[in-house]
């Protein structure tokens, strides 16, 4: 029987509208006091705006969720082949194996580290989340579009 894992994720809720100032004022306070170490070890940081009254009524567009759970189980099996366990379970080591980017993918590592003042811990959670997506799109090897899509999931401002 696999091994439960836990992921990192942290999403921020913007609700632009004026009835909930002090909500958000509330939410802001709460976010500036998490130290960066602790919010460091968080691997996908999104913020989610609040969602229009009449889009809720509106069917969506997006993939269906039975689609997306099997996409999902697929790239959880190409990992177990590969690896005999999941990317979050991955070690330093075994990302720097199995996570080896490009020189293209290097120069767009070097230039989030330097932007984003990334550290080391952040650096391998973006390869991680990187290997992640390549998965679920089924390809071996990850892309430089890879590796910036796992970027922007460490752009959210605390």
């Amino acid at each position: 029987m696999a091994k439960k894992q836990r992921v990192s994720a942290h999403a921020v809720i913007t609700d632009t509208s004026t009835a909930n100032a002090a909500a958000r004022r509330i939410r802001s306070r709460a976010t500036a006091a998490r130290s960066p170490a602790r919010l460091d070890r968080i691997d996908i940081q999104i913020e989610v705006t609040a969602v229009p009254q009449d889009d809720l009524l509106n069917k969506a567009d997006g993939e269906a969720s039975v689609d997306l759970q099997a996409r999902v189980e697929i790239a959880r099996q190409r990992q177990l082949a590969r690896q005999d366990k999941a990317n979050a379970q991955l070690s330093v080591t075994e990302i720097d194996a199995l996570c080896t980017p490009d020189e293209q993918e290097v120069a767009l590592l070097q230039q989030a580290i330097s932007r984003l003042n990334l550290s080391a811990r952040a650096y391998h959670r973006v390869l991680k989340v990187a290997r992640t997506i390549a998965d679920l799109e089924g390809n071996n090897d990850i892309a430089t579009r890879h590796i910036a899509e796992a970027v922007q999931y460490r752009r959210l401002n605390f």
